[in-house]
Formats: structure tokens, sequence, C-alpha cells
């Protein structure tokens, strides 16, 4: 569905004609609602839909063609830009290690759905959590949606600006001399848009000294994987690099 209407607003707007290797091209919520608003289904002319684009495969063939992704850079506006805007989620092919859990008890709430948070407030209370990450001191202390303040970064060699963007973690975790950002799945990834990582680790290093981290968590079967993602250059989107993984079977 997406691949029709992004077409529709490509050409109302020209933008196959713009040079993305000079700068992005910036559009409104309001000018794709304009050029949708013929459209009669809802996944055809809904913004937040149409901007939907957390992986390379869900991007409308018009950005996989041109090797376009969609970065929102304030409430209602957003940057298409030229570039690789992904990151892989290798498969962990080492044996998975039998953890134990810490806790002394059996929680039955935890075997009741199946949903992401669950298995991650399960992993946390188990203390896989503070055992990936070799820190006894995380304590949940970040949870849901905030906007992030004004920051700017680069990707490639073109110059972004967001202010006031809606982000979501799944969990945040505090400690002594660092915190950890979570980006929970509840099915097998095979990659991500660098945004869901990046963005929190920015608006969150603005706010503290501590040393941020981002992990990226996933629950399929009775494994437990947990990948660590840093960025190298704290202003640099595409300096993200894979940190270490590992692959878990919870022992409760």
């Amino acid at each position: 569905m997406k691949n029709n209407s992004w077409k529709a607003i490509f050409d109302k707007y020209k933008i196959d004609k713009h040079n993305f290797n000079n700068e992005p091209y910036i559009i409104s919520a309001e000018q794709i609602k304009q050029a949708t608003a013929h459209f009669t289904k809802t996944n055809e002319k809904e913004v937040r839909i149409l901007c939907k684009q957390d992986t390379r495969e869900s991007r409308p063939d018009i950005f996989v063609d041109n090797s376009l992704f969609l970065l929102p850079i304030k409430n209602g506006l957003y940057a298409i830009i030229k570039g690789e805007g992904y990151i892989d989620i290798p498969e962990i092919k080492s044996t998975s290690k039998m953890y134990t859990s810490k806790l002394d008890f059996h929680l039955d709430t935890s075997q009741i759905g199946d949903s992401e948070m669950q298995h991650l407030d399960f992993a946390y209370a188990s203390s896989l959590i503070r055992t990936f990450l070799n820190d006894e001191t995380l304590v949940l202390t970040i949870r849901g949606r905030k906007y992030t303040p004004k920051f700017s970064f680069k990707v490639g060699r073109q110059q972004i600006t967001t202010k006031s963007v809606q982000t979501e973690v799944d969990a945040g975790y505090e400690g002594r001399e660092q915190i950890a950002l979570v980006e929970a799945k509840n099915s097998k990834t095979t990659n991500t848009i660098i945004r869901q990582l990046f963005y929190p680790f920015k608006q969150w290093t603005h706010h503290t000294e501590k040393t941020v981290r981002t992990l990226f968590f996933e629950k399929r079967g009775k494994y437990y994987s947990l990948w660590q993602f840093d960025f190298d250059d704290i202003n640099d989107y595409n300096s993200i690099r894979l940190s270490k993984s590992c692959r878990y079977e919870i022992i409760d």
C-alpha cells in the first residue's frame, strides 16, 4: 500500500528531481496528507503508517530504488535522506549460555502472555540484563515516550538537526556509572532503523554524564538474545557498531 502513496507524494512534489547528494528533502505531515488525500484506505494516507519504516524491507519501492530512508526531525516534519539508515541484527551463532535466574522464587505472572515487555521484564527480574552488562547496580528508571532536546548529527556528509522528536524505549536502566537503553522485539529481526537506538542515545547523553549503552533484546522460543551497539562518534548516525552479543537460556 505504501508504494502507491509514496509514488503520489514523489510525483506531486517532484521529489525525484531533488539532488539528495547535496541535502535531504524536507517534507511535512501536512504535505503528505495533501498528496494522499484522494486515497480511500486509511493505510494509504495515514501519515503515521506511511512514515513507519522501521526495517529496510518496510520501505516503499521508491525509497529502496534510490537508497533513501526517512527520519523525523520535528513534530510533523521529516527528512528524506540518501544513505544507510539501518543496522543489521546478526544471528548469534555461538552456543547459547545456560543462565540461572538470580531470583530464589518462581514468577507465575511471567508465564502469562507473550509480549516483548513481559519477556524483557523477566530478563531484568532474573538479573540477566545486569549479568550481560556486568553491572549489578542497574535499576529500572526509564520507560515509555519522551521528547528529545534539540541536537545535530551527521549522516554521511549531510548535517541533520532535530528538535522535540518523540522517542520511546522499552526499558532504561541506570547504574552507578552507566545507563542502558533497550529496544525489545518478540520476533526474528534481521535489521532495524538506527534511529530507534540513536535518538534515545543522543537524548540521554544530553541529560547525563554517565556512559549510555544501547541494547537490542529479542525473545525467541526459549532463548533470550542481547546485542550491545555502541556509537564511536556521538554526533555520527552511521558510527554505530556491534560491541558484543549473547544468547541465553534462563533456568528458572
